[in-house]
């Protein structure tokens, strides 16, 4: 299903289904978003310019900016730009939130000191050119990080995952099924990566395993 659909343009959620997924973020996801700013805070310092591509409703981005980074979010979806921008006042943070396409990032050249993408990467259309903007954007010295679904993550991986979210009733079951169906089925594998990275401006990349998740890597 995945597959079939990002075939022609990158996957993006829209209307109610936009609201939904901001309603279940701001419920089982923060500790996550925390746990990403963190990651992102021990390689860059106060005041670094941070790209989130594909942001959603821009819970990561808002943690980002609580840490005095200068944060862009790039989103293809105009609900979740709405939606995110609305999040980010709410919690008195200073997020740039515009509506744009991973293949053709509206940024400048070399302006970024790092870039991050969560839970989307698998969603592009074209992966290649979403890691050669992302390459583009960055500054030298600077770093991109993927963090996805890992397309050989077991049913227990699974389980792990969804009890450690704490989400209860249809959200639960819904995320699970979610999980092993359509989002695993569109997944990559670390050679996957391996193979997009050998075909963009990246020379330098590490690439690790965790629970469900790959952790990519990327230095320019």
């Amino acid at each position: 299903m995945m597959k079939n659909m990002r075939k022609n343009k990158d996957v993006g959620i829209y209307g109610l289904t936009a609201k939904w997924y901001d309603k279940n973020s701001r419920k089982s996801r923060m500790a996550e978003m925390q746990r990403y700013a963190n990651e992102v805070a021990s390689h860059v310092s106060k005041n670094a310019n941070v790209l989130e591509v594909a942001p959603g409703p821009g819970y990561l981005s808002i943690e980002l900016a609580k840490k005095d980074f200068n944060v862009i979010g790039v989103e293809i979806s105009p609900d979740f730009v709405k939606i995110a921008k609305k999040n980010a006042m709410e919690a008195n943070a200073s997020v740039d939130f515009k509506e744009g396409n991973a293949s053709n990032l509206p940024c400048k050249d070399n302006f970024f000191d790092f870039v991050v993408c969560s839970a989307a990467f698998k969603n592009f259309k074209d992966p290649v050119k979403a890691l050669s903007e992302m390459y583009r954007v960055l500054k030298q010295g600077g770093t991109s990080l993927i963090i996805d679904m890992n397309y050989e993550a077991t049913s227990e991986d699974i389980e792990t995952e969804v009890r450690k979210s704490g989400m209860k009733g249809f959200d639960k079951y819904f995320v699970k099924f979610a999980f092993k169906t359509f989002l695993k089925q569109g997944a990559y594998t670390k050679e996957d990566f391996e193979t997009f990275i050998k075909e963009t401006p990246f020379n330098n990349y590490k690439i690790i395993k965790e629970g469900i998740s790959l952790y990519v890597y990327l230095y320019k």
